[in-house]
């Protein structure tokens, strides 16, 4: 089993039941070490001297804090720890909110949280039931690794979700950032009524496990062929944006791909020759199609026909 990366108490009204915060989810990204080009000699990051070039041990490093005109106010770690909120280790609810209200966009990170002993399991599964019975989530704040961070508690099936948010003051302001945004009411008639018809043509439940890092698949092919000699097979490039005199046309020829209900065949599943590059790579990966992150859509297409043929066959 894992370990905890945190523990502490979680508190609403006078109940409070200790637990462990442990990792959600976990990186797959493929890792790279550093070398110098036509060489076999690593590259390393050194912490150095800036005015004497010397390296610098990590304990004698310190932080500083620009305050304008080249000048810094140097703060020691001690002096950081002697101010952090929350020593207690606890997290208290101090709040409960719809879930549905929270906006994806301040979510961060994803943990579990789960009782540290059997004793607490019932207060555990007290504040579980209840949150899932009125689809609230629990927020709060904690102190982690010398931050503090806001929270919010909501229930998953059979465990606690914690899940830490950004601060309002984190989330820049779109109008302030993004530019070209157009104006609201901005689409409308055919087009928009062909957009919507799109949308419910391409719609299905979601199922998180139909999709896959295809790119992390290619480092990982492309890591394989160099390795065995073998010739590397590059993506197609992306398609051109859409002219503006030509949207109502691919349009209807999307909505003609689709077929009504996200292009199915006969056979429940999308017509080969009209489906999309994604939707051909999820029948490739159904029928074990090895390399097929690689493939081209032409490509997959004789793939996916070869196997047909080959199951029918067999």
């Amino acid at each position: 089993m894992a370990r905890a990366i945190w523990t502490g108490s979680i508190s609403f009204g006078l109940v409070s039941i200790p637990v462990g915060l442990f990792s959600a989810t976990e990186n797959h990204t493929i890792g790279f070490h550093q070398f110098e080009r036509d060489t076999s000699d690593r590259v390393r990051n050194l912490r150095v001297n800036e005015r004497t070039g010397d390296e610098v041990d990590y304990n004698d490093i310190v932080k500083g804090a620009d305050v304008g005109d080249g000048e810094h106010v140097i703060i020691e770690p001690e002096e950081l720890r002697s101010i952090a909120p929350g020593q207690s280790h606890g997290l208290e609810i101090t709040d409960f909110v719809n879930l549905d209200e929270i906006d994806p966009l301040y979510f961060n990170k994803a943990y579990w949280l789960g009782p540290t002993a059997e004793q607490h399991a019932r207060p555990y599964a007290l504040l579980l039931e209840a949150m899932t019975r009125t689809n609230r989530a629990g927020i709060g704040t904690l102190v982690m690794r010398g931050k503090q961070y806001l929270a919010a508690i909501r229930a998953d099936g059979d465990v606690l979700a914690l899940h830490t948010l950004h601060f309002a003051d984190e989330v820049r302001d779109p109008a302030k950032t993004v530019e070209n945004l157009p104006k609201t009411g901005t689409a409308k008639g055919k087009e928009l009524d062909m957009a919507t018809q799109l949308i419910e043509s391409m719609s299905g439940p979601w199922k998180p496990e139909q999709y896959d890092d295809s790119y992390r698949d290619r480092v990982a092919e492309l890591i394989e062929d160099k390795r065995k000699g073998r010739e590397t097979v590059t993506e197609s490039e992306p398609p051109e944006p859409t002219d503006m005199s030509d949207l109502v046309s691919a349009l209807e020829r999307s909505i003609s791909a689709s077929g009504g209900s996200r292009g199915q065949g006969g056979n429940g599943r999308p017509d080969l020759d009209d489906a999309t590059k994604a939707e051909l790579t999820d029948l490739a990966r159904d029928l074990d199609i090895s390399g097929r992150s690689r493939m081209t859509r032409d490509e997959l297409v004789d793939a996916i026909r070869r196997a047909d043929r080959q199951k029918r066959a067999s």
